[in-house]
């Protein structure tokens, strides 16, 4: 690492010319083109074969096996006729990545000769080995099996790269023993969990023809494009994937000059290449724009089912990063890369309906008279009241730590805003008598040339971690670079079991000769009776929604330490087997993968931060201190005299660097602890601060060393140079 190789990455960067833009195509010419659609089912299955996989998809009814060979014969003509020549099992292992297996549609005839061949049996069921993914011990290298088995709800579709073309086949991936060792696979038991909770409620309200009640869910993914030049000189970027070091450029995200700007032009090609590809692949990308800090975007999908839109989230990060390397970019996910300006969240966007019914979590234009939506609505408030811990402990990771309780995203306390209007409401739910609901009314700017429109009964609150907007609910802990299906299980879950709860109760008023309106009533005001503490408006960001928050119960678990161990609590695990969504077995083992995960990524940190020190830093200072004695013999020969200082300051801030870096080397060294929470308490309490300080060092002799001789990517360059 030299300063002679920033030097010319700066220079490949400001010369480079943008990939030019591709002329866009109509959208609905290439819209799910790339995708095995139920448009293209119907028009090469047979009529009985169609419908038995149209009742699977639309009513989660049960998969007809009988169907498979037909469905494969067509799905594999489908997938060559657009050039593939092989297929794959996609499936989502306890990575928060995505995984795949390359097979062939190559059989080889007894006579030497091939066909293409891809049978029922291998569409249904493959066979990865179980043992080497995070599976918390449920798997080992003497006892590997594990399977892959189609899941027909999420389609199947072709994957081209510039190596070619693969037809994809979404997946569940589970043990031998047939534990789940995905992230799909409790999702969709979640799901199934919630739509038999919340017909039952349903039932009650009266209704008779009730569809599959689904949730939903539409992710706001951030990220940050640094260029590849920049990026591949910073040995952090490559291995963690954020800076490790760096000091804050003069500017930063000060003057808010770069949210919602004008896209750079290299970033805005970049944008439309992904964008063809998502439509490609049937994903309904809506909105892009800059972020708040420089350097900073944000993508975010149309509303889909929970488990397509968690799939279809795998793919739009994976579409980032190898699109990014296309343009020169290197597109980081992380939650935190660089320190002194935001970091990316992955807000998500989550409701709940079904096609007879809407969506459940609308309140229409009289909230206080809607009944359904009380009722929904209320069980949300007490799971997130009952359940808040979980909520955070399933958005724990080492990453998000650096975002979670800073001044920039929601703080590790869960709360629920629900806006004036709907807080009001509950508010008389409480006290007893329900009269009306406040209306947004219109919007007059005072100009005639402007049009006066309908403005909201509520505001927004950005410091909220599960606020209200609207006709669902946004979940903004989620960090970026995560899956959103261990959010989507955790919400899905607790909304089930408050809807268990509520329909018990419901159930007993109703048997009791209680008119419905007023059993309903009953119930809302024991929910909000017993669970108001966690409805909060105020800026979640002060000392004091801090102090408060504690006098009302509600945890502050300010560290994935913190937060993990939540997932062993018995509440938690009876929820969760109550539910039928995961056994106390795969709760276990979820807890020891991501304790392991935690504990590794701060141990990789860590030790990249004494490697950079040693071989990167420190050789820096100590060049750049003997040009200054040297200068300051030769200028001493001739009799002018020159202020010391800064040699004083690099030597002492140095001699402090390596002092420090000493002592993390030290603490890295002890290994025996008696638990995994040690083990993480350990992490989070002695191995992160002395990162940060050596970090502190690193940084201020940033600030003094001279430019020409300083070895690393400036943030300066990273953030602003596009």
């Amino acid at each position: 690492m030299s300063h002679e190789l920033r030097v010319k990455a700066i220079s490949q960067v400001t010369d480079r010319t943008p990939l030019p833009p591709k002329v866009p195509a109509r959208l609905e010419a290439i819209w799910a083109t790339d995708v095995f659609t139920l448009s293209k089912m119907q028009a090469c299955l047979p009529k009985d074969v169609f419908k038995s996989l149209q009742n699977t998809i639309k009513t989660s009814g049960k998969l007809d096996i009988s169907v498979a060979g037909v469905v494969a014969a067509a799905m594999k003509d489908w997938a060559i006729s657009k050039g593939a020549l092989y297929y794959a099992h996609i499936f989502y292992p306890l990575t928060n990545a995505t995984a795949e297996k390359h097979d062939g549609f190559i059989s080889v005839q007894s006579d030497g000769s091939v066909i293409s061949e891809f049978t029922g049996k291998v569409l249904v069921q493959g066979e990865p080995d179980g043992s080497s993914f995070p599976n918390g011990g449920l798997r080992a290298t003497n006892a590997a099996r594990g399977y892959t088995a189609w899941d027909v709800t999420s389609p199947a579709y072709v994957m081209e790269t510039d190596n070619g073309v693969t037809l994809c086949i979404p997946t569940v991936f589970v043990s031998w023993t047939g534990e789940a060792l995905d992230k799909k696979t409790p999702l969709l038991r979640s799901n199934a969990a919630m739509n038999k909770a919340a017909t039952r409620v349903l039932k009650l309200l009266g209704y008779t023809d009730i569809a599959t009640v689904n949730s939903s869910c539409g992710a706001e993914q951030e990220y940050f494009l640094v260029d590849a030049h920049f990026a591949h000189n910073r040995p952090d970027l490559l291995l963690t994937g954020r800076t490790l070091f760096g000091k804050s450029p003069a500017k930063g995200q000060q003057f808010d000059d770069h949210y919602f700007g004008a896209i750079p032009e290299r970033v805005q090609v970049f944008m439309q290449d992904v964008e063809e590809k998502l439509y490609r692949l049937g994903i309904p990308a809506k909105t892009r724009h800059n972020e708040v800090a420089p350097g900073q975007f944000e993508i975010a999908p149309f509303f889909e089912a929970a488990n397509v839109a968690s799939d279809h989230q795998q793919l739009i990060m994976t579409i980032l990063k190898a699109t990014a390397k296309k343009h020169g970019f290197v597109c980081l996910l992380h939650e935190k890369p660089f320190a002194g300006v935001n970091g990316s969240g992955k807000h998500v966007n989550w409701s709940v309906g079904n096609p007879t019914q809407g969506n459940l979590l609308d309140p229409g234009d009289t909230p206080h008279k809607n009944l359904q939506f009380l009722l929904f609505c209320g069980a949300v408030i007490r799971g997130v009241h009952r359940y808040g811990s979980l909520l955070r402990a399933v958005v724990a990771t080492a990453s998000n730590d650096h975002r979670l309780g800073a001044n920039e995203a929601p703080p590790a306390i869960i709360s629920v805003y629900l806006g004036t209007q709907l807080e009001e409401v509950f508010e008389q739910i409480a006290a007893g008598e329900v009269k009306d609901s406040a209306h947004g009314g219109f919007m007059d700017l005072g100009v005639d040339t402007l049009p006066i429109f309908i403005k909201d009964p509520g505001d927004r609150n950005r410091t909220s971690p599960f606020a209200f907007t609207g006709n669902r609910f946004e979940f903004r802990a989620v960090g970026s670079g995560q899956s959103v299906s261990g959010p989507l299980v955790a919400m899905n879950t607790i909304l089930a079991d408050s809807l268990t709860w509520t329909a018990d109760k419901l159930e007993a008023q109703l048997n009791q000769g209680i008119e419905l309106s007023a059993a309903v009533f009953t119930i809302l005001k024991e929910v909000m009776n017993e669970h108001r503490a966690v409805i909060f408006g105020g800026d979640g960001y002060s000392e004091e929604w801090h102090k408060l928050a504690e006098e009302r119960g509600l945890p502050n678990l300010r560290t994935t330490a913190d937060a993990l161990p939540v997932l062993k609590d018995a509440a938690i695990e009876e929820l969760f087997e109550r539910t039928g969504v995961l056994t106390p077995v795969e709760l276990e083992s979820r807890f020891d993968v991501y304790a392991e995960q935690y504990v590794q990524m701060i141990g990789v940190e860590a030790k990249l931060v004494i490697s950079m020190a040693k071989t990167i830093i420190y050789p820096a200072a100590m060049r750049y201190l003997s040009d200054l004695a040297s200068t300051i013999a030769n200028l001493s020969g001739i009799g002018i005299t020159i202020d010391k200082e800064t040699v004083e300051k690099v030597a002492s801030l140095s001699q402090s660097l390596m002092e420090n870096v000493s002592k993390l080397s030290s603490a890295l060294s002890l290994h025996d602890f008696e638990s995994a929470e040690a083990h993480m308490q350990y992490c989070a309490q002695t191995i992160r601060p002395l990162m940060d300080k050596v970090r502190e060092h690193v940084d201020a002799l940033e600030g003094e060393i001279a430019d020409d001789l300083w070895p690393l990517p400036t943030y300066q360059e990273m953030l602003f140079v596009k």
